[in-house]
């Protein structure tokens, strides 16, 4: 079996450095929309705006980064994010104990911290490609996949009970500090990583690479088109989501975090279980299927109630994740296969920063959509538009593995 296999102590290391970011970036999840909303007293479409362009702005100053961290080695750069991130999340809760909090600072933060993302995403996927094997790659994903899901479940009802108890910048410290420790893990992974391919200086074609890459491989290209509107979908209804159960139906800061964290169980088993399913289905039967699966869901949130609304959130969130948490690893696996060594950080950066900036555009459009109509039938939009999304997923799987 794929379970219980060891893919040494470096990767352990990595591991564990994963763990603790995930556990602090879902503690301090919907942070942001909170401090805007019951501290700053930020309305609908600030709220979509200030979800909105970090991404997009963090987008545009991470695409020259992608094909720059090609020609670096990974690890340096892996530590240099999480310092990046750290550094300005723990700005919030120092300008907050001053009483400068604003809500320019969120965005600026927002911004530092989407570039550093995408950019600690591109250098971590190429460094996994040589610190593993390629056969325990979906293990290796398998593994990231329900420990994100471990910690998106313990994470927000815990963030949503040190925002009512210890104030509501606590979370974002948490997660501030959890980049430094998982900076502090990464170089304790140790070994030596060869230095890449070293090529002349970076040209401006060579920022369009990655997306070259994506749009000619056959594979590669309808599962982007499917990732960049389901994402978008769904992530750019948060906001929405977020001002109607605060604000609407007046969920409290912990039942809004604990109506998310309890259906990430089903996520840790749905990601734990991929590796059998695989086995037995095969790749790309898994991949259609379960795919096609997450996209039922979003419509229902739309018809929210009052009486019983948390429970009816769980539900939704549940079948939603699972989906998720079963195409997520498989996906990544493929993805990571498909890609030739010298291009995996500038494909995945390319990847990266066209579903922040897919999510930053649907998030802002959906944000002016609700500001007319209301969250509801914003919300009820999208998870109509979401159900076309399995159109965009390849029938079938012709494509070679990468040398």
């Amino acid at each position: 079996m794929m379970r219980g296999r060891s893919l040494g102590r470096r990767f352990r290391w990595l591991w564990t450095a994963y763990a603790v970011s995930a556990f602090g970036t879902w503690l301090g999840f919907g942070a942001f929309p909170m401090l805007a909303i019951l501290v700053l007293h930020a309305g609908p479409a600030a709220v979509s705006a200030l979800a909105a362009a970090g991404p997009a702005v963090g987008a545009l100053v991470a695409v020259p980064l992608g094909p720059w961290v090609d020609r670096r080695r990974k690890r340096p750069v892996l530590v240099a994010m999480d310092l990046v991130r750290f550094a300005a999340l723990i700005s919030v809760p120092a300008l907050y104990g001053l009483g400068s909090l604003s809500f320019a600072q969120l965005l600026v933060v927002s911004v530092v911290v989407a570039a550093a993302d995408i950019t600690f995403t591109s250098a971590s996927g190429a460094y996994l490609k040589g610190l593993v094997p390629p056969e325990d790659l979906l293990v290796a994903n398998g593994r990231f996949e329900s420990t994100n899901w471990t910690a998106t479940a313990l994470g927000p009802p815990l963030g949503g009970a040190a925002f009512a108890l210890f104030g509501p910048v606590t979370a974002v410290a948490a997660n501030a500090v959890s980049f430094l420790l998982s900076a502090l893990g990464i170089r304790a992974i140790g070994g030596d990583e060869p230095r890449p391919r070293q090529t002349a200086r970076l040209r401006a074609r060579d920022l369009a690479e990655g997306w070259r890459t994506i749009l000619t491989h056959p594979g590669l290209r309808p599962l982007y088109l499917n990732v960049l509107l389901f994402n978008g979908l769904i992530m750019g209804t948060e906001p929405l989501l977020a001002v109607l159960m605060l604000n609407q139906l007046g969920f409290t800061p912990w039942q809004y975090g604990l109506a998310f964290a309890v259906p990430c169980l089903g996520g840790l088993a749905g990601s734990r279980l991929t590796p059998r399913l695989v086995t037995r289905f095969g790749r790309h039967p898994v991949l259609l299927t379960s795919g096609a699966l997450r996209a039922c869901w979003l419509l229902a949130l739309a018809f929210l109630p009052g009486a019983g609304g948390l429970a009816f959130v769980m539900v939704v969130e549940l079948g939603l994740i699972v989906c998720c948490s079963v195409f997520n690893p498989v996906l990544a696996t493929y993805r990571l296969e498909q890609l030739p060594a010298d291009r995996v950080a500038s494909t995945l950066s390319a990847w990266s920063v066209s579903t922040k900036a897919s999510i930053a555009a649907l998030t802002a459009l959906w944000g002016v959509l609700a500001s007319f109509t209301g969250p509801r039938v914003a919300i009820g939009a999208a998870g109509v538009l979401v159900l076309v999304t399995p159109l965009l997923l390849p029938r079938r799987d012709r494509t070679p593995v990468a040398a």
